[in-house]
């Protein structure tokens, strides 16, 4: 088998090669690009003889999957799988398995930051001390015995809330699937119009689909409580971020945390996110700790393992 490695995953060398060490030792030919391309005939050359791909976030489109003509099984170092080119991994019946779990604690753990970063007023705090000012206008709100309502229960989702329960949180819940342990950890599954009525916090977690696209519009966010703030660390495209720039800035709602926006920063200067009132926003971070680019390396060799032995894991529905 030709098993090709199209990008860097954040990791040293040694532990690319660490993780190929059994390709090479079963008879496998193991290729690693090391420099990340966007450039589309460079990825076709690369996809074109293998017949496994292994990708991070990095787009690969049915061009190149249409030219990589023996391809059988696709590895992505990622959770969601809409930068892949799948119409034509349908075609070819290519198994996609992705990188299931590597952040979860990771991503929980900013969006907590960034609830409480919008809660206390920290990003004003730095600048009134490095500016000589005061606690004046500073004081903020605690997260204990706040309702948390959050919109997606996987398995981020349910980490998150799990954090958010160790601050004396109560928990509400949307989602198209309930889940039984979403459930035992004493989430309450609500409509989406009570969850967003109910909420002091609301904290999204979805995919991005077509049916979740702009999932986050005027109308959703007119009915949050004006006390309230919304973190968004899973996709921007989720959210209208337009019409959540008008309502933070109209004090519709009292907050935002962001960590993705409706492109890869970085973020044009005219993004209207950019200039709105009490929003904290973060560079696409959430999935990115040392500890969780090292899980989501070797998440991404096994899941080719274990392909090759008969058994694939965190295979994808597409």
């Amino acid at each position: 088998m030709r098993i090709k490695l199209l990008e860097p995953l954040g990791v040293d060398r040694k532990v690319i090669d660490e993780l190929s060490s059994k390709f090479i030792e079963a008879g496998h030919e193991f290729t690693y690009y090391n420099e990340k391309t966007t450039d589309i005939e460079e990825l076709k050359k690369r996809s074109e003889d293998a017949d496994v791909l292994m990708i991070a976030n990095n787009p690969l489109p049915n061009e190149a999957i249409k030219s990589a003509e023996n391809l059988k099984m696709l590895s992505v170092a990622f959770i969601g799988i809409d930068h892949v080119g799948q119409e034509e991994c349908k075609k070819k019946d290519v198994i996609i398995s992705n990188a299931a779990g590597y952040c979860d604690q990771t991503v929980a753990e900013l969006v907590i930051g960034l609830a409480i970063n919008v809660l206390r007023n920290m990003k004003e705090g730095d600048a009134a001390t490095r500016n000589g000012k005061t606690i004046a206008g500073l004081i903020g709100n605690e997260i204990s015995g706040k309702t948390v309502g959050i919109v997606g229960t996987g398995r981020i989702g349910r980490r998150t809330a799990a954090l958010f329960k160790a601050f004396n949180c109560d928990l509400l819940g949307y989602d198209a699937f309930e889940s039984e342990e979403a459930k035992e950890m004493d989430i309450k599954y609500v409509s989406i119009e009570n969850l967003l009525k109910e909420s002091d916090i609301v904290s999204l977690h979805l995919p991005l689909t077509s049916e979740t696209r702009g999932f986050m519009n005027a109308e959703k966010l007119s009915l949050m409580k004006e006390t309230a703030i919304l973190i968004n660390a899973a996709r921007g495209p989720v959210v209208d971020n337009k019409a959540l720039a008008d309502a933070l800035n109209e004090n519709k709602i009292a907050g935002a945390g962001l960590d993705v926006f409706d492109m890869e920063p970085p973020i044009p200067e005219d993004y209207p996110l950019l200039h709105a009132k009490n929003a904290v926003l973060t560079p696409h971070v959430a999935y990115a700790s040392e500890e969780s680019i090292y899980r989501r390396a070797k998440i991404t060799f096994d899941n080719v393992y274990a392909w090759l032995e008969g058994t694939p894991k965190n295979t994808m529905k597409y």
